[in-house]
Parts: structure tokens; C-alpha cells; sequence
């Protein structure tokens, strides 16, 4: 079962960096952003860690949270982001639960081979626990920036 937009995102939890864990309840009353990424330590995926942190003082301002999720353990997370130098926790999801929640494995192929891996995508959770907003297919170019506008006009509104 994978939600969508308008609906509430049920109770999950998942170990994040940091020696914490997500829990989408414990963020009720703000927004969350989740981005699913395919893999850490690699360019796209490193670029928008950047454009993200680079971008959280502001996110942060509007009420919101933003974590980074991959099928990567909570080991290669903690390497990943010290390297890095992310401010915001990374979410471990070993299990797809979260990626089968939010319908982001899809068949993909790389020099011939078809493998099943997480299409980049990113979702935002209002501060109630619904699912207001989801891009599919992302391409890491400005996508943070979009994130935020859509974020600061969904605060205004």
C-alpha cells in the first residue's frame, strides 16, 4: 500500500543518523521533507545533500525538518554525512518499509542492466501528518531551491 497526496502518513518509524530515529509523529505541528536518494557517496546524491543543507537555515524558518532516506545502513549514513558535512539526519531504510510507503523502487537500468532502486523523489508532510506534495523523477539541479519555494508558498497560503 503506498499513500498519496492527501492522506495521512501512517505511523512508521525508521533508525536515522545520530543515534535517533524518525517517527513521523513526533513531528506533528511541522512540516517534514523527505528526499529518497539512490545511494550516498555518489555525485547526484552528494550534490543534493549539499543543496539541501545548504539550503536548511531556511527550510528551518518555515517550521521544517528535512531528512535524506536511502536503502544505505545507518554506518554508511553516519560516514556519509561527517564526510559531507550534513546538518540534517539521514534515514536508514534497509527494510523499504518508507520506500514502499512511498512508492519510490522502480526498475531501473544502467549500462544494460536492469536492477530495482530508488527513483530519486522527494515529499513534503504538513505539520496535521498529511502528504501535501510529492516530486517523482527528480533531477538535482535546483530541485532543493523548488522544494523550498513550494514550502514558503504553502506557508503563506
Amino acid at each position: 500500500m503506498s499513500i498519496t497526496i492527501g492522506q495521512a502518513v501512517p505511523q512508521i518509524t525508521a533508525p536515522a543518523t545520530n543515534q535517533s530515529e524518525f517517527n513521523v509523529r513526533e513531528h506533528r505541528g511541522q512540516f517534514v521533507v523527505l528526499y529518497f536518494y539512490p545511494k550516498d557517496d555518489t555525485p547526484g546524491c552528494t550534490t543534493e545533500g549539499h543543496d539541501f543543507n545548504g539550503l536548511l537555515s531556511e527550510f528551518e524558518t518555515l517550521n521544517a525538518k528535512v531528512y535524506g532516506i536511502s536503502r544505505d545502513s545507518i554506518k554508511k549514513h553516519e560516514k556519509f554525512k561527517a564526510k559531507q558535512g550534513y546538518n540534517f539526519e539521514l534515514i536508514s531504510d534497509e527494510s523499504e518499509a518508507l520506500c514502499a510507503l512511498f512508492d519510490v523502487i522502480k526498475l531501473k537500468k544502467l549500462y544494460g542492466k536492469e536492477y530495482m532502486g530508488i527513483d530519486r523523489s522527494t515529499f513534503i508532510i504538513n505539520p496535521d501528518g498529511i502528504l501535501v506534495q510529492e516530486w517523482r523523477k527528480v533531477k538535482v539541479p535546483q530541485h532543493a531551491q523548488l522544494v523550498l519555494d513550494h514550502l514558503n508558498q504553502l506557508t503563506i497560503s
